[in-house]
């Protein structure tokens, strides 16, 4: 199959600090590809130099067989992002929102309305067109964030942490908008997540991080077997350990853990 994303002994280093230490890994074009780790372990770095906005400190990167670090702009063209922390703008209607990712990623204006329309149903929203996202949910915000990020056709969507602080409900539907969408449409889907559920049922590769390096990568089912467990949050405990460190925990992380020592 086709490599889509390629990435060769990547590091990144802040000043003697290295967050990524010569992480080589490709993803397949089509594939649904999650990045597993615990809070510092270097992934939302990774995602910053897939997606331009960090220049690596060495190594190369491939989008669609564009260089990343030499073409940036064109390799900008090949992806859609949603970020960690929301990115919308508040103050500004969700066609507003829409009309102004178009215009930024140089979507032919005759079909700038059709796109808008065409992504907006497809996250159930187009009803809600006119309003201010202010007035939107958390869940609606999140839907409105995975339209534009697939406003400009993109072959590859990146999504950090794109479920993070929803309701189950509101998970589940956006993970089936985007399991549809990959199988409609062939989109490679690169996400990092803290749901090991949604690894689990979604991904169909997984690569765990630590350190700044990638430890292992296979299916859940193949972690599984490596590691003899019987989920994938137990196989990524043996990978990781289990004596997380609560100081870079998340809130979710924290409450697993503590749990897990009041049941022994």
């Amino acid at each position: 199959m086709e490599e889509i994303i390629q990435a060769q002994n990547l590091t990144k280093k802040f000043g003697n600090f290295t967050a990524v230490n010569d992480v080589s890994f490709s993803v397949q074009k089509g594939e649904i590809f999650a990045f597993l780790g615990p809070n510092g372990a270097g992934k939302t770095t990774t995602i910053k130099m897939l997606t331009t906005l960090l220049k690596p400190s060495s190594g190369t990167i491939k989008l669609n067989g564009i260089d990343v670090i030499i073409h940036p702009e064109k390799a900008r063209k090949t992806f859609g992002i949603v970020f960690q922390d929301p990115s919308l703008d508040d103050e500004l209607t969700a066609m507003e929102n829409m009309e102004f990712h178009a215009v930024l990623y140089k979507v032919p204006g005759h079909e700038i309305k059709t796109r808008i329309e065409k992504f907006l149903n497809f996250v159930q929203l187009w009803d809600r067109r006119n309003d201010l996202v202010k007035t939107f949910s958390g869940g609606m915000k999140r839907r409105l964030e995975i339209a534009r990020g697939l406003l400009h056709k993109p072959e590859i969507l990146f999504l950090d942490e794109p479920t993070q602080g929803l309701d189950p409900q509101t998970r589940n539907k956006i993970w089936e908008y985007l399991q549809d969408l990959n199988k409609e449409t062939q989109i490679t889907v690169f996400f990092t997540t803290h749901y090991m559920e949604e690894a689990e049922q979604v991904a169909q590769r997984i690569a765990i991080m630590d350190h700044g390096k990638i430890i292992e990568t296979g299916t859940a089912t193949k972690l599984m077997e490596q590691t003899q467990t019987k989920s994938l949050e137990e196989a990524f405990l043996k990978f990781t350990g289990t004596a997380i460190r609560d100081e870079e925990a998340s809130g979710v992380d924290k409450l697993r853990i503590r749990a897990r020592r009041w049941n022994r």
